[in-house]
């Protein structure tokens, strides 16, 4: 154990449980450095503080610019105590030690989230914080740094347990904590001025993080995990509020994720998305939220079971009382009325999260998977359903029209080969993730005549439906399986070297059919 510690350098943008700290480090008789508003904090709370200024002899000089940037403050966070030579330094140049820094950093990523312009976004860039936080975790063997105020309570414990001092694992561990928030705090700042300069793929790639949750496992219970948020702020998963429910798993934040993203793509009418794997096995459209769920929750019931359901609208007691007959994982909405968190309140294991809005569909933005030994850095599909070619005889009557757009936006949120069957603003077949497209037409087919029959239906409800397709068709036979279920009408991005043998299958099987020359592959 080193020494206690005697002399501490406080200079935070942070302010809360300062006063606290400081009460405590004077009355364990610690001298206390500090600057500008943390020091009069401090005086206002009654601690006795010496400024910096008056330290080092030093005024502080381009408008706070430079005020810690000198060799008495640095000197005194680097010196290795052991050392002879520095501490000949020392004496020579009357240096002395400073034990413990608490640093955070100016509001950087908080400034430029509130939209702030350049020149308020560069002067919230930090300078003399960084580099009193890395000198000080580089000669963590002699020196504690805290840069977040959460540490607090830890660090008062720690100098409680050990007569004011505190023990190499315990420093060690902030240095670590340290390291990470400056290279975050880096990487904001980098990402910032990419933004700014239209740079889509810098040089270096920078990112950062923030831990949310350990995970008691991954994908699977022999994979660790952990939950981090970072990037651009996005109502959804990471700015959730849980209101209730057991701690939320890997599975459950990919797929809530999933679902809330789909749903988001629905503003017009309430909308409800149920989600099993990260693919929806239900998706509708109505014109109040109970109606919308339990047509969602139709084209697959027995897919839904332990599944997520999300809503676009603010959930109400009736829908909540039909939600809560099923055995899901996850209920996501923007928000939840007073009567319906009482109803979900008896489903103790069911996790309820509250967003407070929904994420814009068509917002811009990256997303990043790890591939071995590198990274894939694409932006996010934002492409919306636009202009639509009829490429056959017979052009889509106007309800077609209206559940080809449907079927199509939801074909965006399957994994690929994806095909959807839909009718009435409703799913009512869903094929995702196989290996031939035409395999994923028979499977949609299929579930929609099984949806038939647990409904009490003898036709199946693939009959007079439109199907969608995330991508073209190379060959007719994912087109003709469609027809020989019963869909009417087709909606495909087009592009293959065959539309022309496509298009005469339509035509033959008195399909009509448009192209958006936009594909959706999800892998």
């Amino acid at each position: 154990m080193t020494e206690p510690i005697r002399r501490a350098l406080i200079s935070v943008s942070d302010k809360s449980g300062l006063a606290e700290l400081g009460a405590f480090l004077a009355g364990r008789g610690v001298e206390i450095l500090s600057t500008g508003g943390s020091a009069k904090l401090l005086k206002d709370a009654g601690v006795p503080v010496i400024e910096v200024s008056d330290f080092t002899g030093f005024p502080e000089i381009m408008d706070g610019r430079v005020k810690t940037l000198q060799p008495r403050i640095h000197g005194g966070l680097l010196a290795v105590r052991a050392n002879a030579e520095h501490r000949k330094a020392m004496e020579t140049h009357g240096i002395q030690p400073i034990d413990l820094l608490v640093v955070n950093l100016y509001p950087f990523e908080a400034t430029v989230a509130r939209g702030a312009d350049f020149d308020d976004c560069i002067e919230n860039i930090d300078i003399g914080g960084p580099a009193l936080i890395r000198a000080a975790a580089k000669n963590h063997g002699d020196v504690t740094v805290v840069v977040d105020a959460g540490d607090y309570g830890a660090l008062i414990d720690e100098m409680n347990a050990n007569g004011g001092a505190t023990t190499a694992d315990f420093r060690r561990r902030l240095a670590a904590a340290a390291y990470a928030r400056t290279a975050a705090y880096d990487a904001a700042i980098s990402g910032w001025f990419a933004d700014r300069l239209g740079d889509t793929f810098p040089k270096r790639l920078t990112f950062g993080g923030e831990l949310r949750q350990v995970l008691r496992y991954g994908e699977n219970p022999h994979q660790e995990a952990a939950f981090y948020a970072g990037g651009a702020a996005r109502p959804g998963i990471a700015t959730a509020e849980q209101l209730q429910g057991k701690e939320l798993s890997f599975n459950n934040l990919n797929d809530t994720d999933a679902a809330f993203e789909l749903v988001a793509e629905f503003r017009d009418r309430p909308a409800c998305v149920i989600v099993k794997h990260a693919n929806p096995c239900g998706v509708a459209l109505d014109d109040d939220l109970y109606s919308a769920y339990r047509r969602a929750l139709a084209c697959d019931t027995e897919s839904a079971f332990g599944g997520i359901i999300a809503v676009n609208r603010a959930l109400d007691a009736g829908t909540a009382e039909a939600v809560a007959d099923l055995f899901a994982e996850v209920v996501i909405a923007p928000a939840i009325d007073g009567a319906a968190r009482a109803v979900l309140a008896a489903k103790k294991n069911l996790r309820v999260l509250v967003t407070g809005a929904m994420p814009d569909p068509a917002a811009l933005g990256m997303t990043l998977r790890s591939l071995a030994g590198g990274y894939l850095l694409q932006g996010r599909d934002a492409g919306l359903v636009g202009d639509l070619k009829v490429v056959t005889k017979r052009t889509p009557t106007d309800r077609e029209m209206a559940d080809l757009a449907f079927a199509f936006t939801v074909a965006k949120h399957v994994k690929s080969n994806a095909i959807v069957y839909a009718k009435d603003q409703a799913t009512v077949g869903v094929g995702a993730g196989q290996m031939s497209r035409v395999n994923s037409s028979r499977i949609a087919a299929w579930k929609a005549r099984d949806a038939a029959r647990v409904a009490g239906d003898d036709e199946s409800w693939a009959v007079g439906s439109v199907v969608a397709s995330d991508a073209f068709f190379p060959f007719a036979d994912g087109l003709l399986a469609a027809a020989e279920a019963g869909a009417t009408a087709v909606i495909q991005p087009g592009g293959s070297m065959r539309d022309d043998e496509v298009i005469k299958a339509a035509d033959e099987a008195g399909l009509a059919m448009v192209f958006t020359g936009m594909r959706h592959f999800r892998h």
